[in-house]
């Protein structure tokens, strides 16, 4: 695995989400950088993904309500433990559940173990909330997948917050989880 910049020059193979991943970043004038691996399904499988990012590597956690009309996208620290209780309070939803898969295709276009930030440029009705624990922004650089978990980039916090967020148009709420 290399730590390389930009998109990938030779995109045969690649699936459409991940491109109009780097082609909505590009369009926005972000540098990122980009590490192609095996399938990462899990925050242990990007350990070490993660060493060569230098990143913080965010858990990205689908969720909903109990009535399934409310949906939420958690970015949180790969090494904290998630309780629903922790976040229930603060977003006032009583049982927080992981949201079927079939959402996260309909509203975010990605798939279980592909979740990320990024997946927001194709919601645009809002039907997501953006949820980041603070934690998540103390960290120089943000490592996340683009729509697909065969590759990771690394991105600046900085513009991950002052460009990418604002270009998504979801608000995010800020949490904090023990």
């Amino acid at each position: 695995m290399e730590l390389v910049s930009g998109r990938p020059q030779n995109t045969e193979g690649r699936l459409g989400k991940e491109i109009r991943t780097y082609d909505f970043l590009d369009s926005i004038g972000i540098h990122y950088e980009r590490v192609d691996h095996k399938p990462a399904m899990t925050i242990e499988a990007c350990e070490e993904v993660d060493k060569i990012l230098g990143a913080v590597i965010c858990k990205n956690l689908f969720l909903c309500n109990r009535q399934e009309t409310d949906f939420y996208l958690l970015l949180m620290p790969g090494d904290k433990k998630f309780k629903t209780k922790d976040l229930s309070d603060q977003i006032n939803s009583s049982r927080l559940s992981f949201a079927k898969p079939e959402y996260m295709e309909q509203f975010l276009d990605i798939t279980p173990g592909s979740a990320s930030i990024l997946g927001l440029m194709n919601d645009r009705d809002n039907r997501v909330q953006l949820l980041i624990d603070e934690d998540v922004l103390k960290g120089e650089y943000i490592g996340c997948h683009p729509c697909i978990n065969t590759s990771s980039l690394r991105i600046s916090t900085k513009d991950m917050t002052e460009k990418i967020i604002p270009e998504l148009k979801h608000n995010p709420k800020l949490v904090r989880l023990p």
